[in-house]
């Protein structure tokens, strides 16, 4: 039964787990660790509590696949949290809550409509399902070369032109903190009898901060996948996706337990459980903290030359319709350098590990859980980078985005019969598989769409940059898989 005088200082699974481990229950059912006893080395590692709490689904603690007690009720002081109707526990990571969205919306042959770049999850889903991609090509800033959001107007043009697709999906905000119009495009779609999916995997703060950008749920989407363990303070892989009444609770379970678990982990339940209580009850001063901080940090930056930490400046209410300042985002390519090679220096001189760095930018993510120590070290740092290897930018790579040519559907070409080809003699053939820096994890290029000159100096630049490079069959890159006949 489900409790209804919980409030949001409660934490039902971690309450419920916490009785357990009073109850010294006997251990006859697995994890074959049983506690950590059968592994000494893993448990003085982790912890004992730790392992002690790696349970199994059992009655007292419910079960994800089918939450009738203590996960529902977790699950239902996520929605009130969140401003939605139905909240969802995920383990599989949100590629798992992205994936849940686009089954939910689309069957195969069905059309999407989407931003090019957006994560590998959304296309790897089109891959499963068969969905049609409808493309929108994001805004780019010459000056800093990366991609964008979405125009209003070229969202209304795809919509006019694919009236029988049945979504648009959103990045809410790009990992660089760009946000595009979403009340509008959820205006616009609804209007046309579609849904709106919106990727939040960088937008937890979204919810409880205050000045910031406009989460999905408030915007009126219909789904959100928000990733809970990378701005919200739980575990790596443990998210929330959330669902407004426009769709039916009940399907979207089902579309979940396709794919995800059925041994989910108590570990990362209780941390969204936990982390969802901390942000209701501290939210909003955690998340002006981490303003203060990326605030700070840019102001300084910027006071160096050579960087660029940008941000709302860039707001023209177009395809930068709204900027994250949680986003301590900062171009490199002025003073010569790769954001790939300032990031490497960081890691490697300096000790310090930011979030990723590609051809022309670094992130940096900001929380409430950093201290002002960390941040002036980070500042420093740069300030040394430069000072040390900066040099004439001349003959750099100055976009991070090129327009795709789909050829042919990406689960058509998946799965059709390829070959393996040096990848220098690809050009002009059909893309089999996926090439992608990691992170982000946009794809360079994804199955169905052409390889052109333009695509393998990109390839090839971010190679001898350092990139790290992934997606394809052969693992040093060298060679990609193209599709035969095409």
């Amino acid at each position: 039964m489900i409790d209804l005088n919980l409030t949001q200082n409660n934490a039902p699974v971690y309450e419920a787990l916490k009785k357990h481990m009073r109850n010294r229950v006997v251990r006859l059912d697995v994890p074959g660790h049983k506690g950590g006893r059968m592994n000494k080395e893993l448990r003085d590692f982790l912890g004992v509590d730790c392992l002690k709490c790696d349970v199994n689904s059992m009655k007292p603690l419910d079960n994800l696949c089918h939450p009738v007690s203590v996960i529902k009720d977790a699950e239902m002081l996520a929605t009130e949290a969140f401003g939605a109707k139905h909240a969802f526990f995920i383990v599989n990571g949100t590629t798992a809550a992205v994936q849940t969205m686009i089954f939910t919306s689309c069957k195969a042959g069905d059309k999407i409509i989407m931003p090019r770049n957006v994560h590998r999850s959304a296309i790897n889903a089109l891959v499963v399902c068969g969905a049609i991609p409808v493309y929108v090509n994001p805004g780019t800033n010459k000056q800093l070369g990366i991609p964008l959001g979405m125009s209003v107007k070229d969202v209304e043009k795809a919509i006019k032109e694919n009236p029988d697709a049945k979504a648009v999906l959103v990045n809410n905000p790009t990992y660089y903190g760009i946000c595009s119009d979403i009340k509008s495009i959820v205006k616009l779609a609804h209007e046309h009898g579609m849904l709106v999916l919106a990727d939040e995997a960088h937008g937890t703060h979204l919810y409880f901060g205050e000045g910031l950008p406009c989460s999905a749920m408030a915007a009126g989407a219909d789904m959100a996948a928000v990733s809970i363990h990378k701005t919200g303070g739980s575990l790596t892989q443990s998210s929330l996706l959330l669902c407004a009444d426009t769709v039916s609770e009940g399907y979207v379970r089902q579309i979940i337990n396709l794919t995800q678990t059925t041994s989910g982990s108590y570990l990362l339940m209780v941390s969204l459980d936990l982390a969802r209580k901390n942000l209701a009850l501290n939210g909003k001063e955690l998340f002006k903290k981490a303003v203060d901080y990326a605030d700070y940090a840019r102001e300084e930056i910027n006071k160096i030359g050579g960087y660029y930490a940008f941000g709302r400046e860039l707001e023209n209410g177009d395809d930068i319709f709204a900027f994250d300042s949680t986003k301590l985002s900062v171009h490199t390519r002025a003073m010569g350098l790769a954001g790939v090679e300032v990031y490497d220096i960081l890691r490697d001189d300096y000790d310090i590990q930011i979030e990723f760095g590609d051809i022309g930018n670094i992130l940096a993510i900001v929380s409430a859980g950093d201290r002002e120590l960390e941040i002036e070290r980070f500042i420093s740092a740069l300030s040394e980078i430069k000072r040390l290897y900066s040099k004439d930018p001349s003959g750099m790579f100055d976009h991070e985005y090129i327009n795709p040519i789909v050829e042919i559907p990406p689960q058509q070409a998946f799965y059709s019969e390829k070959k393996s080809v040096p990848i220098e003699e690809s050009n002009g053939m059909i893309c089999g598989e996926f090439v992608m820096c990691y992170p982000p994890g946009i794809p360079i290029l994804a199955p169905g769409e052409k390889i052109t000159s333009d695509i393998l100096n990109y390839i090839a630049y971010c190679k001898e940059k350092g990139c790290f490079l992934t997606g394809t069959e052969d693992l040093e890159i060298n060679n990609i898989n193209v599709v035969v006949n095409s």
